[in-house]
């Protein structure tokens, strides 16, 4: 005979859990999400690079003292592990949700101190990573990769 019922959700260590619902998609959003400004504080960085000028505030008015080489750098450092983090918690593995809660909570501080030089985006960017982390700490279980 063949059983053709499904159990009632995937198992993690031996824990049969609930169905995944249509919170997953909020998963979804957050990896994407962390993908999309990933990519942009990357840009961000370049730009720190290149054109210090771009920045309205010295780097002495910023909440850290830093040049803007190095606010560059870090922010493409943030941003190319926010890609990869982003990417990685779509496969629904618990190491890649506890890296990109890390990286979201990281990004939002650094945003923070970045505040007065970009003072828009930097308020953005904090409220998307609040987002992510609500998603990934809520719903994040619900993500499973089934092999």
């Amino acid at each position: 005979m063949t059983e053709t019922s499904r159990s009632a959700g995937p198992t993690v260590q031996g824990y049969a859990g609930p169905a995944p619902t249509a919170w997953v998609g909020w998963v979804l959003f957050a990896g994407i999400m962390m993908m999309l400004t990933g990519g942009f504080a990357v840009i961000e960085g370049i730009v720190a690079l290149v054109d210090k000028s771009y920045f309205h505030v010295g780097p002495h008015g910023l909440l850290v003292h830093m040049s803007y080489t190095g606010w560059g750098w870090t922010h493409i450092v943030l941003g190319t592990l926010a890609v990869a983090a982003g990417a990685s918690l779509m496969t629904g593995r618990t190491w890649a949700r506890v890296v990109a809660v890390t990286l979201a909570f990281v990004s939002a501080f650094v945003n923070l101190a970045f505040l007065a030089a970009f003072p828009i985006w930097s308020t953005i960017m904090i409220t998307i990573d609040v987002l992510v982390i609500w998603a990934v700490t809520v719903h994040g279980r619900e993500v499973r990769q089934d092999y």
